[in-house]
């Protein structure tokens, strides 16, 4: 596993060296961008870095810093991305398009490598950082350019939420993540867009009802298959998979709020389980045999699914009943 993580760290070079590497290392794992920082003589860093589908996850540790993104850095890059950001330990703050946002330990913000930013990481430079090309965040956040250097609240509503994604996230678990890069990935966009408040929809209430509808009933019908995506499902609807998205976060009614993809269908994949596991014509089968049939391949995977969602393992489920 860790052959697939990327690592760079300054203790691969004497103290005086350090803040020279790092400056380097960051331009190679990131992109170009000046580093100082007021530990310059005991300054220490790492770098891990893994991809998940088709995003990348990267932890920061090390001494307090400041990172710039300057126009002759901008110029120099050959790639750009957006980065989402999210630190636990202690606030910072984040410069972009003359915004500023004070960032509390769990909020998260978004910055546009295309544009010049700062990062003045006050106390340490503890941070998960996801790497999110342009085109992707375009189908999620129509206005994405508006949304960066904003705070995303990391206490409350859908930014707690996306907050609380983004602290399971790591290099490892991009590794081996315990869903398909997919669905984690649509997980992600989809709180996304929820957090920034790009979750409303303009089409009438009937017709997005009626989207929705068709959504979850192709979702429902289609649990069972492994690996199903939110892909999949758009393109046998003949819709973009933007749409999907977008119908589902937009709550339709009393009973009816804002799901996603990942969400609906494991709640089709747990309902279902929950009907066999309590009928005792399914006692024939073992548990793999009832996860597999669900949609999940990896039994340990069900076995952690059902104690999640149903609050108890299969085998407890099934001697409750």
């Amino acid at each position: 596993m860790s052959n697939a993580i990327h690592r760079w760290s300054t203790d691969a070079v004497p103290p005086a060296q350090r803040l020279d590497y790092w400056v380097g290392a960051v331009c190679e794992g990131f992109l170009e961008m000046d580093v100082t920082s007021p530990e310059a003589g005991r300054f220490g860093a790492t770098l891990e870095s893994a991809p998940l589908g088709p995003i990348v996850v990267n932890r920061v540790r090390g001494s307090a810093q400041d990172v710039y993104r300057t126009r002759r850095a901008i110029a120099q890059s050959r790639h750009n991305y957006f980065y989402l950001l999210c630190k636990t330990d202690s606030a910072w703050v984040a410069v972009q398009d003359g915004r500023s946002a004070r960032l509390l330990p769990g909020d998260a913000v978004l910055v546009d490598s295309r544009r010049c930013y700062e990062f003045h990481l006050l106390q340490s430079a503890d941070t998960l950082s996801l790497e999110l090309p342009t085109a992707w965040v375009d189908e999620w956040i129509p206005d994405a350019g508006d949304q960066v250097a904003r705070r995303i609240d990391g206490q409350s509503g859908w930014g707690g939420v996306l907050c609380g994604f983004l602290r399971q996230l790591s290099p490892e678990v991009a590794v081996q993540p315990p869903l398909p890069a997919g669905l984690l990935s649509d997980q992600l966009g989809s709180l996304l867009a929820l957090a920034t408040g790009q979750g409303q929809s303009s089409a009438p209430d009937s017709s997005r009802e009626a989207l929705r509808r068709r959504v979850l009933d192709a979702t429902r019908e289609r649990h069972a298959e492994p690996g199903l995506t939110a892909a999949s499902i758009a393109r046998v609807l003949g819709i973009s998979e933007r749409s999907l998205h977008r119908c589902l976060a937009c709550g339709v009614g009393e009973g009816e709020g804002a799901i996603t993809f990942a969400g609906a269908l494991t709640g089709f994949r747990m309902a279902a389980a929950r009907r066999m596991l309590g009928d005792a014509r399914f006692d024939r089968l073992g548990i793999a045999e009832i996860g597999f049939r669900v949609g999940l391949t990896d039994a340990s995977h069900f076995v952690r699914q059902c104690r999640a969602h149903l609050g108890a393992t299969p085998g407890e489920l099934r001697r409750r009943r």
